[in-house]
């Protein structure tokens, strides 16, 4: 794993809590709720390949 995905992970997470805090305070409570699902789609994303070569390695290890 690499440092840089932590900090992009980090970066989205940041970004999404000012906008909803934003958003919240401006009372639209729907679209913070679309903005939060949207975060955490857009982590998701980007974390498949981490987990993809992970479990490329499990079954490496247990040689299925």
């Amino acid at each position: 794993m690499d440092i840089s995905l932590l900090l992009r992970v980090a970066g989205v997470g940041m970004l999404v809590t000012v906008t909803a805090q934003i958003l919240g305070r401006a009372g639209r409570d729907e679209q913070t709720m679309l903005i939060s699902l949207t975060g955490i789609v857009i982590v998701l994303l980007m974390l498949v390949r981490e987990i993809g070569s992970l479990i490329g390695e499990v079954r490496e290890v247990f040689g299925f």
